[in-house]
């Protein structure tokens, strides 16, 4: 009998407990929803301009690509000192 009631309190504390996880869940997902911001004060007036605005990225793409070859090149170096010392 204390072995049955001991399983349906467990039961109850894992049921509450699901339950509690999945509506904070629930809740943390709506929290974070939200609609895109409006439209800038000029937009529209000097012909259709992008909400985002008229940056280009070629910039940010170029120095990205840098910083790549330069940890490319410091690993392929790193790769290249270590076996030379391995072969040593």
């Amino acid at each position: 009998m204390m072995n049955t009631i001991n399983k349906i309190q467990t039961m109850k504390k894992k049921f509450i407990q699901i339950t509690v996880t999945f509506s904070l869940l629930l809740l943390a997902s709506a929290a974070f929803t939200q609609g895109p911001p409006p439209p800038p004060s000029d937009h529209g007036t000097s012909g259709n301009i992008p909400a985002g605005g008229t940056g280009s990225i070629s910039g940010g793409i170029g120095i990205l690509l840098a910083l790549g070859a330069a940890y490319g090149g410091k690993k392929v170096y790193k790769a290249w000192k270590d076996k030379d010392q391995i072969e040593d």
